[in-house]
């Protein structure tokens, strides 16, 4: 764990999402209290247990100021537990946030861009974070190919942080946490 005391325990629901009808992973939406111990609403890293088993995730917004992450097949075999069962959490955030994985598509942008791949290079990693995000959440193709040449251009003009994006969802309703499976 990152530091005991900004650690939070929880009973939480494993939850199975609606869609994919078949998903093979649960989730589980942190309490207010919990999410209130991370640094940022938006995208972010934790650490922590479920039923002891360790864990590292991503944690996503829920569009509330929140927070939930999914929990993998492995994971949950691990904890000993299963869609609809309650289970300890214990999480708190990473030490130290990890850099993002470059999209294949954003990274060829950015070889193609000098300049703004030099204010890429000078921004932070939660910078970095929200653009990934931001880029990646695009529903559509060509809103994608528009926000990574629109990216390239913002940086290359010096923008450090993308504009016009509210990376919580709270403002603008982007993000939620998935829709939960009937289990009738």
């Amino acid at each position: 764990m990152a530091k005991k005391k900004s650690a939070s325990r929880f009973e939480a629901r494993l939850l199975r999402p609606a869609q994919p009808r078949n998903a093979s992973w649960t989730f589980v939406v942190l309490p207010e209290q919990a999410s209130a111990q991370f640094p940022r609403r938006g995208r972010t890293t934790a650490e922590g247990t479920i039923n002891g088993q360790p864990f590292h995730a991503t944690l996503e917004p829920d569009g509330r100021l929140s927070h939930w992450f999914k929990v993998d097949a492995a994971l949950c075999k691990a904890a000993g537990a299963t869609a609809g069962d309650l289970v300890m959490v214990e999480i708190a955030p990473v030490a130290r946030e990890p850099e993002p994985k470059l999209p294949p598509d954003l990274r060829q942008a950015l070889d193609q861009a000098p300049v703004a791949l030099a204010t890429w290079e000078g921004t932070t990693t939660l910078a970095r974070v929200d653009w990934i995000h931001w880029l990646t959440s695009a529903k559509q193709s060509a809103t994608r190919a528009k926000r990574v040449a629109d990216a390239c251009d913002m940086l290359a003009s010096g923008k450090r942080r993308v504009c016009c994006f509210d990376p919580s969802g709270y403002y603008s309703k982007a993000f939620a946490a998935p829709e939960v499976a009937d289990e009738s």
